[in-house]
């Protein structure tokens, strides 16, 4: 009995083996070579891309049902300039975000109301307590929606700061290779568009602002201002300062690429240090017990099983 089992279970893995070999080399392998390659270089879609960066897309039913009950929030002028200046740095650059985030705060109150009512009927009779459940409900639900803006602020900065080393010596090349400024950002920011899609949008922004007539340093200074990061304030800075006074735009750039590459390097180094620290309280309340029950328990089986009996014969 036990040949027909082996002869089946062989030829499954050698038909499982075939089959993997062969979808690799017909399906996955082509794919991913035209992944890395990506979109053609000349062609019309990049052109699209840039110029149609700020257009808005077509709102869909609930955008537009949260942009009506977001319009009758009362909003001051500095509360909603400074929630569209955050919309911006996430990567919502619509005139109606910021009606559309009121609009999913009030719809999250609700939401979150719902369980504080559930809750509240099986409480005691406390007229404060029950307060302070609605009260807690209320303020969760209108915090909750600026938390996750702000997460996504932090994750986009986080992008950014990370892909500005890899756009830093592009546009070193560039520089070096005879282009100026303004059509190394250019440059930069088109062949980006499939690596570091946020920094290739930022840049193509600068570049679509020079293009309306704004001067090179107000372009930089927006972009700035667009991201919040402050190792974009940093490259803006050089390249004004470099600009102003006519030093080599090329050497600049490499020493602050290879200072963030140093820099993101004693960050990795830095967190590698405090794993070891962090997976202290993960051992101790997960790992150790489980390596207890099992290294002692069939010890501790035997203790009770065989030792316990013997010393209640002995003690009667």
């Amino acid at each position: 009995m036990a040949h027909p089992l082996a002869f089946s279970a062989l030829t499954f893995l050698a038909l499982m083996s075939v089959m993997t070999w062969a979808g690799y080399r017909v399906l996955y392998k082509p794919g991913r070579f035209l992944r890395q390659l990506g979109k053609p270089v000349i062609g019309d879609d990049s052109r699209q891309r840039t110029i149609a960066i700020d257009e808005e897309p077509e709102a869909s039913t609930l955008i537009t049902v949260l942009h009506q009950i977001g319009a009758h929030v009362p909003a001051s002028a500095a509360e909603a300039a400074d929630l569209h200046t955050q919309l911006v740095r996430a990567g919502y650059r619509s005139e109606s975000a910021p009606t559309v985030l009121y609009g999913v705060k009030i719809v999250a109150v609700l939401a979150m109301l719902v369980p504080c009512m559930m809750l509240e009927s099986r409480m005691e009779p406390n007229p404060m307590m029950k307060l302070a459940l609605l009260a807690s409900g209320v303020a969760a639900g209108w915090i909750l929606p600026r938390f996750v803006l702000e997460k996504k602020v932090a994750k986009r900065q986080n992008i950014i700061r990370l892909s500005l080393p890899d756009a830093l010596d592009l546009m070193v090349v560039s520089v070096e290779a005879g282009l100026g400024l303004d059509q190394a950002i250019q440059h930069v920011g088109r062949e980006l568009q499939e690596s570091h899609p946020e920094l290739s949008e930022e840049l193509s922004l600068v570049t679509l602002e020079m293009r309306a007539g704004k001067r090179r340093s107000e372009a930089l200074r927006n972009l700035a201002d667009r991201t919040g990061e402050p190792e974009i304030s940093k490259l803006v800075a050089i390249l004004i300062q470099n600009d102003r006074f006519g030093t080599s735009m090329g050497e600049s750039l490499r020493n602050h690429s290879d200072f963030l590459r140093t820099r993101r390097r004693q960050e990795a180094e830095e967190r590698a240090g405090k794993v070891g620290v962090k997976l202290v309280f993960p051992i101790f309340f997960f790992i150790l017990p489980s390596m207890m029950i099992v290294a002692a328990g069939p010890g501790i089986l035997q203790i009770f099983k065989y030792l316990f009996p013997m010393m209640r014969q002995v003690g009667g």
